[in-house]
């Protein structure tokens, strides 16, 4: 029988002898673990080393790589163990003999241990004969695909030596064997994959009948694929090659290539109906299969198809709900959300009973997913918003996470900002949801909104009591919200100002401090606390006007002008209204600090104020008068080079200042008298009228040279310039480090540099664009339509049409949802003039690629909306 357990002495000051760690001492166990290098490892030994490694790892203490590697030679510089020399000659010589066995299994497993340790070209060379050997042998089909996967694995990092195998690897292709045939055909486009030419003579040779395997048609199907897309885009004529072969494939015995052919055919650019029309087929029958993963397949495949060509995928329908039965959750959602996308107004009633039933048995993330696709269901049938609603409010009462929740949250604000009958229903949705939710940014969320869009109800009175429930049952963050809430509702119903008043008051008295202070601020703007009030213009503006300035700018600043009192009141317009602050930094050499102007600022100034500072300083600019933008640094050299130069543009009402910060990479020489020679030829608005040069620059210690062009006031213009570095170049002496007295004139081609439209604009971030876009009016709104001509797709045209203006995207409207037919993005900025601007983008994308946009404009200037349209026209 086992003995109890004795119960030690209850003093826990004598416990720490009990610990085998205890006087245990980094710089002891680290000699300790000099075991690792001997001859004969003592495994006990390196068992006690290894368990007072972890102990002092655990206690905090820190190991660097370098000194196993320099101290031990435990490890090599790839943390792998470290043989000796005498060990890597027995185990490849050893490998080599293996190489030859009459046993398949050792030569396949010889051939691929030896090909992944070795990195010796030589070592290679020698044996390139028995690989070549083992690629052409049919008789051993394991030792063929053991080569040839070798050989895809050796192409990365000995090249030259695979690619001689070329014939031996055609010879392989033609195998009976199907993994030598699959393997041998992958490695042939491996090394043909940068000829185009040559990959597209490999597949019109193959699509002739002559691959049996059924993984090697898979992968012949994805090359064919390659070569319609890279066909595609140089053929005008609009037949399409190789179109045949993919839809012979359909008919293939094997379901893994009819419906690998499938899936290329729906991915085709630009495909039509009747190209379509097979591939459906197919995969309709593939619905019905017993197999579940052709189900997942086909039905995954068909989702993709649906964004794009949902007429196609109609036939499928009746198929597909059977499908929303299926144990398999995942083929469930994906059929639900196809249908979604397909089915028609009359069937959306029977696809809510259907889905009512299913959402309760699937996770979170699928009812995102179907969450997503209800929303564009009622976007495309507005008519049924009610029972869609409906359906959106009563999920939202169930149990469920953050995301799923504000998926829903935020399909419900879509549809009241895009379904004017909707405002109301789903409003009154949100107000009870409020009543019992436990995600306090989904609260603050529901109440900004409600703030905004409740007041324009018929009867705004109605909301009341859900926000002051919040004063009063919820935790501070939605406190202040509600009171915010409220305030908006006493600005915008003035029959509702005495009862807004008496809440207000109420929460005079709460415990934060936030909340008293929101609420003495409106009481005071309203005019609740009987001093004078503001005008209505000033509280609407202040309650439902967006912020001017990012919110980190402001912080920065604010930061800035308590660590620097003045008697002067804080101005929020000196706030820079960049939307990203890049350090003012300069090219340096990799591995060192800068130093000087190269260095970061201590402080956190923003990149505005210390161009500023800098520009301001020099008497050449002092009279230029407010810098607008400072543009990010552009290379004008490429990296690794003898000297690194970058560019700033610094603009002005009536100049553009280049400042060009230099790096001497060369620590042999140092150069003086350093300036920029501007050839400003292409830039027939501009003109020179002053620079300053650079006195000496020293080896990995940036400076900077400055040139400095007069262009029109107020007018943004373009142009080109090309650039010279001109210097004195004096040899250094490495022991001593001094110069010598004599120089030599030398100079250094730059690239070019440009001025383009979106250099005189400043991003500006908007936190609510369209309210932002309603107190613009449309008093100086512009509108027209421009066709972009061909695209590869419609996010290259949105990113391009960004990238000419130079604005701030809005709202995360810049990215553009995959296989999207059409898209609307909104923009903001500030330009040159301080000038205010909003833009709102619709693209539109049609079959052959053809991208049309619509661009609206408003701005506070006439002429900055002109200004806008002719940049785009112009670019």
């Amino acid at each position: 029988m086992a003995q109890p357990l004795v119960k030690k002495d209850d003093d826990r000051d004598d416990e720490a002898e009990y610990s085998p760690f205890l006087g245990i001492e980094k710089g002891a166990v680290l000699q300790e673990a000099r075991v690792f290098n001997d001859p004969q490892l003592d495994a006990r030994r390196c068992s006690q080393v290894i368990t007072k490694l972890l102990y002092l790892l655990n206690q905090g203490e820190t190991f660097t790589k370098r000194y196993w590697i320099e101290e031990n030679g435990l490890f090599d510089d790839k943390g792998a163990l470290s043989p000796s020399a005498d060990e890597v000659i027995i185990v490849t010589s050893s490998l080599m003999k293996d190489m030859n066995s009459k046993t398949d299994m050792y030569r396949a497993n010889a051939i691929r241990v030896l090909c992944r340790i070795t990195d010796d070209g030589t070592l290679l060379t020698q044996i390139e004969r028995y690989l070549k050997q083992a690629i052409v042998d049919d008789k051993n089909p394991v030792v063929a695909s053991a080569a040839l996967v070798s050989g895809i694995h050796l192409l990365q990092t000995n090249p030259e030596i695979v690619k001689r195998w070329s014939n031996e690897v055609q010879e392989a292709v033609q195998s009976r064997a199907a993994l030598v045939q699959f393997h041998a055909l992958a490695l042939l486009h491996q090394i043909r994959q940068n000829d185009r030419l040559a990959v597209s003579k490999l597949v019109t040779s193959l699509t002739r009948g002559t691959v049996r395997s059924p993984l090697a048609q898979c992968v012949l199907i994805r090359y064919t694929s390659q070569v319609i897309r890279e066909s595609s885009m140089n053929n005008q004529t609009g037949d399409r090659p190789f179109y045949d072969y993919l839809e012979g494939c359909l008919r293939h015995k094997s379901e893994m290539v009819i419906f690998e052919a499938a899936r290329a055919i729906t991915e085709l650019n630009g495909v039509t109906s009747r190209e379509l029309t097979p591939a459906i087929t197919v995969l309709q029958l593939f619905l019905s299969s017993s197999k579940p993963v052709l189900r997942f397949a086909a039905v995954r495949t068909l989702n993709k198809v649906a964004m794009t060509h949902p007429m196609a995928v109609t036939n499928c329908n009746i198929d597909m709900e059977s499908l929303i039965s299926d144990q398999n959750r995942s083929i469930a959602t994906l059929a639900i959300t196809t249908l979604l996308k397909t089915g028609n107004e009359s069937s959306v009633d029977r696809l809510m009973k259907q889905i009512t039933n299913f959402m309760s048995d699937i996770a979170d993330e699928f009812k995102i997913v179907v969450v997503d696709a209800i929303r564009s269901l009622c976007l495309k049938f507005p008519l049924k918003y009610r029972s869609l609603m409906n359906f959106l409010s009563n999920i939202l009462r169930e149990e469920g996470g953050f995301d799923y929740k504000k998926a829903i949250v935020d399909s419900i604000v879509i549809l009241i900002r895009d379904i004017p009958d909707a405002k109301e229903s789903g409003l009154l949705h949100l107000c009870e949801f409020i009543e019992d939710c436990e995600f306090t940014y989904l609260s603050t969320q529901i109440l900004h909104f409600l703030g905004n869009e409740g007041p324009k109800t018929s009867d705004p009175s109605k909301y009341i009591r859900y926000i002051y429930n919040r004063v009063i049952l919820e935790n501070a963050t939605v406190r202040a919200s509600a009171v915010s809430t409220l305030a908006k509702f006493g600005a915008m119903v003035d029959s509702l100002k005495p009862r807004i008043f008496v809440l207000l008051r109420r929460c005079l008295f709460d415990i934060d401090d936030e909340v008293r202070d929101r609420a003495t601020l409106y009481l005071s703007m309203l005019g609740g606390d009987g001093a004078i009030v503001e005008t209505d213009k000033d509280v609407k503006d202040f309650l439902f006007g967006s912020l001017d300035v990012p919110l980190v700018n402001l912080e920065t600043s604010l930061k800035n002008y308590v660590q620097e009192p003045s008697e002067e009141p804080f101005d929020i317009d000196s706030v820079p209204k960049e939307v990203k602050s890049q350090p003012l930094v300069e090219k340096k050499a990799p591995g060192k600090k800068p130093t000087g102007l190269g260095a970061a600022p201590a402080a956190p100034t923003s990149t505005v104020d210390a161009y500023e500072k800098l520009i301001s300083s020099i008497p050449e600019f002092s009279d230029f008068g407010k810098l607008f933008k400072s543009s990010a640094p552009v290379e004008l050299t490429e990296a690794e080079t003898e000297y690194a130069v970058n560019v700033v543009k610094h603009i002005f009402d009536g100049h553009v200042v280049f400042q060009y910060n230099c790096t001497n990479t060369i620590p042999e020489q140092l150069l003086e008298n350093v300036s920029v020679i501007v050839d400003a030829s292409d830039a027939e608005e501009f003109s020179e009228v002053s620079s300053k040069p650079l006195r000496s620059l020293p080896y990995d210690s940036p400076g900077q040279t400055f040139v400095a062009f007069e262009k029109p006031d107020g007018v943004p213009a373009v142009g080109k310039f090309s650039n010279m570095l001109k210097f004195v170049v004096k040899e250094v002496d490495p022991t001593t480090g001094e110069a010598e007295e004599d120089g030599v004139e030398d100079e250094y081609q730059l690239e070019d540099l440009e001025v383009v439209a979106a250099d005189y604009m400043v991003k500006l971030g908007v936190s609510n664009f369209r309210n932002a876009w309603e107190s613009i009016g449309p008093d100086f709104e512009r509108v027209d339509e421009y066709g972009l001509g061909p695209r590869e797709s419609l996010a290259e045209a949105v990113s391009a049409v960004i990238s000419l203006l130079g604005m701030q995207p809005c709202e995360g409207t810049e990215v553009v949802p995959t296989n999207s037919r059409s898209h609307t993005c909104l923009l903001s900025g500030v330009f040159m003039g301080s000038a205010k601007v909003l833009v709102r983008l619709s693209f539109g994308i049609d079959g052959p690629k053809e991208v049309a946009m619509k661009l609206s404009v408003r701005s506070e200037d006439e002429s900055v909306s002109d200004a806008i349209h002719d940049i785009v026209a112009s670019g």
